[in-house]
């Protein structure tokens, strides 16, 4: 019996899984993202974000790129220099999508990719300024959907 698939997604189960992985990667960046900007605004009294706002805009997706950079950073150092290498986040084309493919990658090769994730989370929503309590279950939040 053939998997399930949405039109035009491919039916390889392999390819399937990274797809999934990588759209739960994506999630969560952005979910930790907004978070960040929403919190740091409600702490200082500011208006919260508007998407077709070019300004917010830019302060997200800054956001995304730090997120991604440092999760990349820290979870890479848990890996031998030979996988480490193969990762090549400074890679041609978008930096934001090298870097979730890097992601994916690590997700595949690190069994705590997601307790790893949310520990380095925390660590840097904390030092973003934008502690908000502790967002204890946000990995469960997410992945409910």
């Amino acid at each position: 019996m053939p998997f399930r698939t949405r039109h035009g997604q491919t039916r390889d189960l392999l390819s399937l899984v990274d797809a999934e992985v990588r759209e739960r990667i994506e999630e969560a960046v952005d979910f930790v993202s907004l978070d960040i900007v929403v919190q740091r605004r409600r702490a200082r009294g500011l208006p919260l974000p508007v998407a077709d706002n070019t300004r917010d805009r830019e302060e997200f997706d800054a956001g995304v790129l730090g997120l991604l950079e440092r999760l990349t950073n820290e979870l890479a150092s848990a890996l031998p220099p030979e996988q480490r290498q193969r990762l090549n986040p400074d890679g041609p084309g978008d930096r934001i999508d090298r870097l979730i493919t890097a992601q994916v990658t690590l997700a595949k090769q690190l069994p705590d990719y997601w307790q790893r994730f949310e520990a380095i989370r925390a660590r840097h929503t904390e030092e973003q300024g934008a502690s908000g309590g502790e967002r204890r279950g946000f990995l469960a939040r997410l992945f409910r959907g």
